[in-house]
């Protein structure tokens, strides 16, 4: 969430920023904020005015009384009652402005990098670099969706059956693999000097306002209405939420977790061939790593975080690019992204399979986290996350490019967590 601090002294910085996001009459909705807050300042002046007024008229009621004059006192009885009134009123008036003033401001994305282009959607990102060999396959070649049939590793109609399209069953090596992959993102991610973290995969509304997931404006996000609670997209919201109402010592930043967690989405709206198999779900694992960091530093904490992963994916011989997003594909609240995607030979596609951003102080003003410096002043801290990996179009990778006749070549790097080296 924006700081209307922020819109009033970046007005046109902030304008400029919403046009690369392509919002509509981005200053109609800067000045509409601005007009809230200057009335919510009225009011609370007012009603802070009143209150005083009502305290004084309350105290001199008992020196009023010990003075014998009764009528002066009972005047003064009904004054503090009218100032009673009226306060109760202005203070309901005031909550309606603070909400109508949240309400707009969890409508405003964040602002994006002075770095990211306009833009209007996935065509418009920036290629940045690209590694790596894609390999060359021979004529027979198959999808993943087809090779997973042939050696029976994953079962999409099984889980058809159980819960519905979306949500497959990993069978035999196939969860072997999955496994592997968990344990091998955990261990580089330790070694990296994250902190695991396990999560609980269910969270509460304050959670998904806290990083931007609430309101969830796509309706991407199952709910669980009897509990009121929600399934998490991404690890990113619980372990981000722990820190929810903190304030951090500076020596103690920066703060770097990681966690794996099952992710839950609809992916309403998707459909077609671009969907298939392992290539957009209803529910997949990921390993998300999530860094706290002091703002003077984060962005060189998201070079790094960007590094790290590229890292995962030369360990597992999958040629890769790094793309930056355009403002028309940025997430809500990120102020620069960078997209992963990893060459499907099969399919004869980039396929992304991770994004690591950087959010600035724009969940750190939800959640209100902050730090203490050396003079023991507050100061909103950043937040950053990435994807470290996301499973399921990993392993779609995997099985495509390294098939031959023999079967399905296991990298390197996972054999000492699989067992195996090849599935055939």
């Amino acid at each position: 969430m924006l700081q209307v601090a922020y819109l009033r002294e970046e007005k046109l910085k902030a304008i400029e920023g919403l046009k690369k996001r392509h919002i509509a009459d981005p200053e109609i909705l800067i000045d509409g904020i601005i007009s809230l807050d200057d009335k919510r300042k009225s009011t609370q002046t007012e009603l802070d005015a009143l209150l005083a007024e009502m305290n004084s008229a309350s105290k001199s009621i008992g020196a009023l009384m010990q003075q014998g004059k009764k009528e002066e006192a009972e005047q003064a009885k009904s004054k503090t009652a009218e100032l009673k009134s009226n306060s109760k009123i202005l203070q309901e008036e005031l909550q309606k402005v603070e909400d109508q003033l949240q309400k707009a401001l969890y409508n405003i994305p964040n602002i994006p990098h002075e770095s990211v282009k306009a833009g209007k959607g996935e065509d418009d990102n920036e290629v940045l670099s690209e590694h790596g060999t894609k390999p060359t396959l021979p004529d027979n070649k198959q999808p993943h969706w087809d090779l997973i049939k042939k050696y029976d590793i994953i079962d999409f109609e099984l889980g058809v059956k159980i819960s519905g399209a979306g949500f497959p069953v990993y069978k035999g090596k196939g969860a072997r693999l999955q496994r592997a992959l968990l344990n091998f993102f955990l261990d580089e991610a330790e070694k990296e000097g994250f902190k695991e973290i396990q999560p609980p995969i269910l969270i509460n509304e304050a959670s998904g306002i806290g990083t931007g997931q609430l309101p969830d404006k796509e309706g991407q996000m199952y709910h669980v209405p009897d509990v009121d609670l929600y399934l998490i997209p991404t690890a990113e919201v619980p372990i981000t939420n722990i820190f929810r109402d903190s304030i951090l010592e500076e020596k103690d930043l920066p703060v770097k977790l990681t966690g794996y967690t099952p992710c839950f989405r609809k992916e309403a709206g998707s459909w077609g061939a671009h969907v298939r198999g392992l290539n957009r779900l209803h529910q997949f694992d990921k390993v998300e790593i999530v860094q706290v960091q002091h703002p003077d530093k984060s962005y060189e904490a998201l070079e790094e975080m960007s590094k790290y992963i590229q890292g995962l994916l030369t360990k597992l011989e999958l040629p890769y690019r790094v793309l930056r997003l355009c403002g028309g594909d940025l997430g809500f609240t990120s102020a620069l992204t960078y997209d992963m995607e990893v060459w499907s030979a099969a399919q004869e596609k980039w396929l992304e399979v991770s994004s690591v951003s950087n959010f600035e102080t724009y969940q750190a003003n939800r959640l209100k986290l902050r730090y203490k410096d050396a003079d023991k002043k507050k100061h909103l801290l950043h937040t950053l996350n990435g994807s470290a990996l996301a499973f399921p179009r990993i392993l779609a990778s995997i099985l495509e490019n390294n098939q031959t006749d023999e079967g399905i070549k296991v990298p390197k790097v996972l054999q000492p967590y699989t067992g195996f080296d090849m599935i055939s």
